[in-house]
């Protein structure tokens, strides 16, 4: 069948990394989600066998090559995040969503400081506080993204 085939997984995926290299007013894209890590982390957590560590390492390298950043820094600290967020996959679906949205900001959080150390070492870039403004969006985003990816996975039959 085609939801077995992982077409829906990767549409989403694919939806998710247009949402991150689509224009933005200025004032807005301090905001913008990490869209591609917040779909990786829900498909790890719903479907652990099929999205993995590997998934989220080819999904940050292409968000390496979209957004013109060092290559392997996106994919390292991806990798990292959704590992963590596999590894606990038992535990944090047992949460309400309201509480996987806190731990979804600790992921993001994890995910722009690891970035961010990447890039510190590798291009001296200096830290500001508007560079964590993307986790506290992840964590409103999250319910709804939750559900939405929910009813698709239902709607589908992906297993």
């Amino acid at each position: 069948m085609l939801a077995n085939n992982g077409i829906i997984i990767l549409f989403s995926l694919l939806i998710a990394l247009v949402a991150s290299i689509m224009p933005m007013p200025l004032k807005v894209d301090a905001f913008r989600p990490d869209w591609v890590l917040i779909v990786l982390v829900y498909w790890s957590l719903a479907l652990p066998n099929r999205v993995s560590v590997l998934t989220a390492w080819v999904m940050g390298l292409l968000l390496d090559v979209l957004l013109g950043s060092v290559l392997g820094v996106h994919a390292a600290a991806m990798a990292i995040s959704v590992y963590i967020s596999a590894v606990n996959f038992q535990k944090i679906r047992n949460f309400s969503v309201w509480q996987q949205s806190l731990i979804i900001g600790v992921i993001a959080a994890l995910y722009h400081l690891l970035v961010f150390w990447m890039q510190r070492i590798l291009t001296d870039i200096v830290f500001l506080p508007s560079y964590l403004y993307p986790v506290v969006t992840a964590m409103v985003i999250w319910p709804w993204v939750f559900l939405l990816l929910r009813k698709v996975r239902r709607h589908f039959k992906i297993s």
